[in-house]
C-alpha cells in the first residue's frame, strides 16, 4: 500500500513548472536514452544541437509525466522509462531527427526512442523514417525549382523567336552574299 505525501514539496513543484515552460515553448521533441555515451560525446551532440537552436534536456522521468500531462499532449510516458534527455525542438524537428541519426553512426550507445512532433507520437523506426525525409528549407527549393520551371520555358521560348529571325536574316545575307 503507497502512502500518498499530503504536502507537495516545493522544489519538486518548481522543477515540474520549469520542465513545463520549457516543453510549452516547442511542439515537437525527440526522447533518446543517453546511457554508454561519453562526457564528450554529448558535448559534441549538444553543440550540434545548438547550431539548430535546439535544447537538450536530462530530465526526470516522473517530472516529464506530469509536465506533458498537464500540457495536454498526448501520452509519450512510454518514452520516459530509463534514463531519458528529450530534445525540446522549436522548429524543424526533421533537422534535429538527422542530427541524432548521423550522430548514431559514431555513437551507437545513443539511441532515439521516439518522438512528438505536432501532436503526433512516433516511435523510433518512425522517427528514423522521418529524418530521411527532406527538410523544409530542401522542401521549399523544390518547390520554387518546379514553379520556376514554366516560366524558363515560357522566356527560352520568348527569346526563340527572335534569335530564328537573327540567324534566318544572317543566313541569307550569308547566302546573297556568297552570289
Amino acid at each position: 500500500m503507497a502512502i500518498i505525501a499530503k504536502k507537495i514539496q516545493d522544489n519538486k513543484t518548481k522543477a515540474i513548472g520549469e520542465l513545463k515552460e520549457s516543453f510549452s515553448a516547442a511542439k515537437d521533441f525527440i526522447f533518446t536514452e543517453y546511457r554508454g555515451l561519453t562526457v564528450e560525446q554529448i558535448t559534441a551532440l549538444r553543440k550540434q544541437l545548438r547550431t539548430k537552436d535546439v535544447e537538450y534536456k536530462v530530465v526526470k522521468n516522473n517530472f516529464a509525466k506530469i509536465a506533458f500531462n498537464q500540457l495536454s499532449t498526448p501520452d509519450v510516458s512510454s518514452y520516459l522509462v530509463g534514463p531519458t534527455a528529450v530534445a525540446i525542438t522549436p522548429k524543424d524537428p526533421n533537422e534535429v531527427a538527422k542530427i541524432f541519426f548521423e550522430f548514431l553512426k559514431e555513437a551507437p550507445a545513443l539511441k532515439v526512442k521516439g518522438a512528438l512532433i505536432s501532436d503526433v507520437v512516433y516511435d523510433a523506426a518512425k522517427t528514423e523514417a522521418f529524418s530521411k525525409l527532406p527538410g523544409r528549407l530542401e522542401l521549399i527549393s523544390m518547390l520554387m525549382s518546379v514553379m520556376n520551371g514554366p516560366a524558363r520555358n515560357l522566356v527560352t521560348a520568348l527569346n526563340d523567336v527572335p534569335a530564328r529571325l537573327v540567324r534566318t536574316v544572317k543566313a541569307v545575307a550569308d547566302q546573297k552574299g556568297a552570289q
